[in-house]
């Protein structure tokens, strides 16, 4: 009998160290995330047009003449958030605040609802739109289904809502929709197929020669396939759709 014991106590204990070890190296993963690539710091300093601020946010606000309209980005799994400082700069300048909110662990699905602390804060902007790239943009469509009322619009860079959060019914809420040809993580074709899950006014864009990783600037990632566009190209596209879905949230506000 006390074999037996003896044996189970080792074996929970065997278990229990398995269980730290891989809570151990699910930590370091989350703490040592993809980019950012050198442009991206670049794009987090401060100049005339922009105010870059980093506590407890990574903020973006036109140093003059900003917009009442702002954006909340939610990063994509695994990715510094440093890694859309170029995305949220261009915006910027364009009269648009834009707050990039880190995750912990890098992992929007643990940051649902930052969001909220957000708005809070910033009483002065008056219609946000959420968004979010790959992971992100899933956790930014949770938000809008369980908060159906606290933004104006959803956009969706390389993302879909999971099924669970179906958004079609909402008539009033501005989306829009960006996916690449050459993604091999989020596929046109799981695109597509999210199609049911949003309003039926969303604004659909697939970007020719684009693939996942050039949505941000953080480097190559596995999976993914080879874009036939450069970065800049493919930022240009898509900052050019947020831009307008940012103005159809302003004016219809």
């Amino acid at each position: 009998m006390k074999t037996w014991k003896k044996i189970l106590l080792t074996a929970i204990a065997v278990v229990a160290v398995i269980l730290v070890i891989a809570g151990l190296g699910f930590v370091i993963w989350g703490s040592t995330p993809l980019g950012p690539m050198p442009a991206a710091l670049v794009a987090m300093q401060s100049d005339a047009q922009v105010q870059v601020t980093t506590d407890p946010w990574l903020s973006f606000i036109p140093a003059q003449d900003a917009q009442n309209t702002g954006l909340i980005f939610y990063p994509g799994g695994h990715v510094d958030p440093r890694s859309y400082a170029p995305m949220a700069r261009t915006i910027a300048e364009a009269g648009y605040p834009v707050v990039i909110v880190p995750m912990p662990l890098n992992l929007a699905v643990f940051g649902i609802d930052k969001a909220t602390d957000v708005i809070a804060a910033t009483p002065e902007v008056e219609n946000w739109v959420i968004g979010g790239h790959s992971l992100g943009g899933s956790m930014a469509a949770s938000f809008i289904h369980n908060n159906p009322d606290a933004v104006d619009g959803l956009v969706l860079l390389a993302s879909y809502p999971a099924g669970s959060d179906d958004l079609s019914g909402l008539s009033s809420l501005a989306a829009a929709s960006l996916s690449a040809s050459e993604d091999g993580l989020a596929t046109p074709t799981d695109i597509e197929n999210s199609r049911p899950l949003l309003p039926p006014s969303t604004t659909w864009l697939e970007i020719q020669g684009g693939n996942h990783a050039q949505f941000g600037y953080y480097g190559e990632q596995p999976g993914d396939g080879s874009a036939t566009i450069s970065r800049e190209d493919q930022q240009r596209q898509m900052i050019d759709a947020v831009l307008s879905l940012l103005g159809a949230a302003d004016s219809g506000s």
